[in-house]
């Protein structure tokens, strides 16, 4: 076991891992931040991504051990401390970009990414950046809306699937 120290959502956080210990199970399992989820283990879906200094990274892809020292951003830090939601998490909310919610965090942490890269992206530069995120139940039609609306965009252009 090794003690892995890293600063999570603005806070530092420490505990031990196994060598093999992913990030993902980390900080569900160690740092009881399960709103990171796990949906495929293999860098499929999508629903593990958090920031790690800054970049987005499928969690279940990278060792807690190599996030040392990083500073981490998980789902769980992306509201405000009075429970806000912020603007990313308020337009899924708004546009139904979400329906069972297990790739909702996976979706909001990668679309924090891309408006931090793109700030206005279009339809088809939000529909490329999501190809590593998996929803089995929007469509994504909602997804993309809620992007669009996040980045200050009109989403009344969109076209229905």
């Amino acid at each position: 076991m090794t003690k892995v120290s890293m600063t999570v959502n603005g806070k530092p956080a420490q505990a031990e891992a196994e060598g093999r210990t992913l990030l993902s199970s980390f900080l569900r399992e160690e740092l009881g931040l399960t709103g990171t989820h796990v949906g495929c283990d293999t860098s499929q879906c999508g629903a593990c991504v958090v920031h790690v200094n800054g970049v987005a990274v499928k969690s279940c892809t990278m060792l807690a051990i190599e996030a040392e020292g990083a500073d981490v951003a998980t789902i769980e830090g992306q509201a405000a401390a009075d429970g806000t939601l912020n603007i990313i998490q308020q337009a899924f909310q708004d546009h139904h970009g979400l329906q069972c919610g297990f790739c909702t965090p996976g979706m909001v942490m990668s679309t924090a990414a891309l408006l931090q890269e793109n700030p206005k992206p279009s339809e088809q530069e939000i529909r490329e950046y999501l190809e590593g995120n998996i929803c089995r139940c929007t469509g994504y039609h909602n997804i993309v809306k809620a992007i669009m609306a996040a980045s200050g965009q009109d989403v009344s252009a969109i076209a229905a699937e």
